[in-house]
């Protein structure tokens, strides 16, 4: 180690200097080795530490990379959002989809339920029976004569065993339906269009998302553009306050327009602080949408800017006709009670049925048969089964299946009806904030330039302080109607698209 020129005065330093370059020492002296360490021991020390250094929780890591020296964990780190992503991410988050998702799943498990009517039924049976005594019958006296015999034959009669008193049985049978006055047709169809159904209420349930999501994604937007005017109203109003605090100084004005600089600005700290409020709590509802941590910081892609709305009316209630989801639900709700009342009519019919059967018997567990019967037996047969007298029942199920298919008819006009409504009230509030954006956005041209002039009057002390604090709520009151009506403008789209049935 070289001594710096501040250990060599006498003077300690620390930390101690040490010189990059290598120390060499003068031709011809020879480096002794150093006493009581052998060079082999040195030489094992340093494969040790190489050894352990992959090992080493800190020594097997460089400094750039340690865990206590990386950047913030995307945990706190904001995210930027651009909307087509927030839209993807809350629905593939969202509770209320994975549940219509399940409906789809049951409404699928129903139909595939309804189509086993058409396929056979096979059933199975093994059953014990055990009699109090072993069947038997009487057998009355006989006499048997024939050519063939030298005498009459003679029998006593009397009781004579014909079964066994345990008895063992093993059957199957399939059951294949061949006519059933078409309900099973029927409620296989039914099902269909209760599949349909829960499909379509998937579709809703994933535009409501959509809906809910584009107006948070806005309302963020909204918020910002409305937090800042309140930012810049409290630099103009601290600056306002600053001059007026020098003029009072001085004793160009009065201590009453000094306190109304005061004021005017303590509102307006006020407004900020409701302004950073609001902001708050709209990406709090976006974080729940997504189902992310509520407090999780959030920014989002601005994209703000006013973009016409092409469609006029008449087209936006066409395509709600056809594209609306619960438009399509009503209707498939009345084809699904038609068939309904289909496979309700189907029980005036008999139905008809082939029937194998096959058996098995024995007196014992084994089923090898008896002395009295056969180890197995089989047969087929068809069956004709129809009831044909039930006072009514039959034909009262009819009718009330059929009274709510003339519901649900009804139903879907009563939802035609609404959704007409719902275009139409979103379609004029979309027209409204249209026209709000360019009549606050002239307004801001107006204020801007009243609030110059009656800060250059007021400078020249021919304004008072009542004329520009006047002039600046009218600017920050057209700034922030502007933004208010360009996210309105936008929220309202959201809603008319969600009213269309073409939420994307």
């Amino acid at each position: 180690m070289m001594m710096t020129p501040v250990e060599k005065s006498g003077r300690r330093s620390w930390p101690p200097v040490v010189s990059n370059q290598p120390i060499t020492p003068p031709p011809g002296t020879a480096i002794p080795a150093r006493p009581g360490v052998p060079r082999f021991g040195l030489l094992a020390v340093v494969a040790l530490l190489l050894a352990f250094l992959p090992f080493s929780p800190v020594l097997g890591q460089s400094p750039a990379v340690r865990p206590e020296m990386t950047a913030a964990t995307p945990s706190t780190a904001p995210c930027r959002f651009t909307l087509a992503e927030s839209v993807a991410m809350a629905l593939k988050q969202s509770m209320v989809v994975q549940a219509a998702k399940e409906g789809v799943k049951g409404a699928e498990a129903q139909k595939k339920e309804a189509f086993t009517g058409f396929l056979p039924k096979l059933s199975t049976s093994y059953s014990y029976t055990r009699l109090n005594d072993a069947p038997w019958t009487n057998m009355p006296p006989m006499t048997i004569s024939s050519p063939i015999l030298p005498a009459p034959l003679t029998t006593p009669g009397g009781p004579i065993t014909v079964g066994t008193q345990d008895n063992y049985s093993w059957a199957l049978e399939f059951r294949q339906p061949l006519f059933a006055g078409g309900s099973i047709l029927a409620n296989y169809q039914a099902n269909r269009k209760g599949e349909d159904i829960a499909r379509v209420d998937e579709t809703a349930a994933a535009q409501n998302i959509v809906e809910e999501v584009k107006s948070a994604y806005f309302q963020i937007l909204k918020a910002q553009k409305i937090l800042g005017v309140a930012r810049q109203a409290v630099e103009q109003l601290k600056s306002h306050r600053d001059e007026a605090r020098h003029f009072f100084d001085v004793g160009l004005i009065p201590k009453n327009d000094l306190l109304q600089s005061e004021v005017q600005l303590a509102n307006g700290e006020h407004n900020l602080v409701r302004a950073e409020n609001s902001l708050e709590i709209v990406k709090s509802r976006f974080n729940t949408l997504l189902r992310r941590p509520i407090d999780a910081p959030v920014e989002v892609e601005d994209i703000l800017a006013y973009r016409p709305f092409p469609k006029a009316v008449e087209e936006c209630l066409q395509t709600a006709y056809s594209q609306r989801p619960e438009i399509k639900a009503h209707a498939l709700k009345v084809e699904q009670a038609r068939e309904v009342v289909k496979a309700a009519r189907g029980n005036f019919f008999p139905t008809v049925s082939a029937v194998g059967h096959y058996e098995r018997f024995g007196d014992t567990g084994s089923l090898q048969g008896s002395t009295y019967k056969s180890m197995e037996n089989w047969y087929l047969m068809a069956r004709a089964d129809w009831t044909f007298w039930e006072w009514g029942k039959t034909k009262n199920q009819v009718d009330a299946h059929r009274a709510r298919e003339n519901q649900a008819g009804s139903m879907l006009i009563l939802e035609r009806d609404k959704v007409t409504l719902e275009v139409k009230a979103a379609y004029i509030l979309v027209r409204e904030s249209e026209k709000q954006v360019f009549v606050a956005q002239k307004s801001i041209d107006q204020a801007e330039e009243n609030f110059r002039i009656n800060n250059e009057r007021y400078r020249e002390q021919v304004a008072t302080s009542t004329d520009v604090l006047d002039a600046q709520t009218l600017l920050t009151k057209a700034k922030s109607d502007y933004f208010t009506a360009l996210g309105d403008y936008f929220i309202t789209q959201a809603r008319l698209e969600r009213a269309m049935g073409v939420s994307q």
